[in-house]
């Protein structure tokens, strides 16, 4: 974990109350995918921990959804907006289990950590199937992303106003995979969890207090004993998981 500050270089929004923000700043503490930073906003006593889309060495990219009044506030600042942010927090996903054909499933605001892990599977010479679910055709981003980087990509939509109708479940019953990531919505997580044919990571969103593991906040039973979201985790691996 490091503290840095970035400045924002563009927002703009992307779907149905989603918006993408780009910022310069020092990544070296994101070391995988599915990590998080935790961003201090002005007049608010928590940080608010927002997963890593993209980054390379001296550029992030966030994806949110304005959901209450932190994340409204932050969806209005400009460009060349300086922001207190810790970076390179939570456990990741692990791309050597992933085989040759793995399988991401994202759900709404679950979707971008699962870009730049499909970037690094594609350049281990991975083959990757994307399925994208959403509630409606109005929250819908990131499809042609993923398919440009090489992905076949699926989208369902709960009212089936685009894509397939129904859930990521019903895209991926039919599919062959080595293995599958996924994140989103917990209810999403365990139909995923009950359905997938393979081992897999599961990243869970939780709300959380300090974001580092300190106030015990977001802990959880697992197999292996209790585990804290923000530090040990947010990817668990499907066979340590008690629902």
């Amino acid at each position: 974990m490091k503290q840095e500050i970035f400045v924002i270089k563009s927002q703009e929004k992307i779907a149905k109350d989603v918006f993408k923000m780009v910022l310069s700043g020092n990544t070296d503490d994101i070391t995988a995918s599915g990590q998080f930073v935790n961003i201090k906003l002005d007049g608010f006593y928590l940080r608010r921990p927002i997963s890593v889309c993209d980054y390379d060495k001296n550029e992030l990219t966030l994806i949110y959804k304005t959901v209450g009044e932190g994340t409204a506030a932050m969806s209005k600042y400009e460009n060349g907006t300086e922001l207190d942010i810790l970076t390179g927090l939570g456990n990741g996903y692990d791309t050597s289990l992933s085989g040759e054909t793995p399988l991401l499933l994202g759900g709404g605001v679950g979707v971008p950590p699962l870009y730049n892990l499909c970037k690094k599977l594609v350049a281990e010479g991975k083959k990757p199937t994307v399925i994208l679910g959403f509630n409606s055709a109005d929250d819908v981003f990131y499809e042609n992303e993923f398919k440009a980087l090489g992905a076949d990509v699926f989208v369902t939509t709960a009212d089936g106003s685009y894509g397939i109708k129904g859930f990521v479940t019903d895209a991926m019953a039919d599919l062959n995979y080595s293995y599958f990531y996924t994140c989103g919505p917990e209810p999403m997580l365990k139909a995923i969890y009950n359905v997938s044919k393979t081992s897999g990571q599961l990243s869970f969103e939780e709300r959380m207090g300090c974001g580092f593991g300190a106030c015990m906040g977001c802990s959880c039973k697992t197999k292996y004993g209790n585990k804290r979201i923000c530090k040990d985790g947010p990817v668990l691996i499907k066979e340590e998981i008690i629902w």
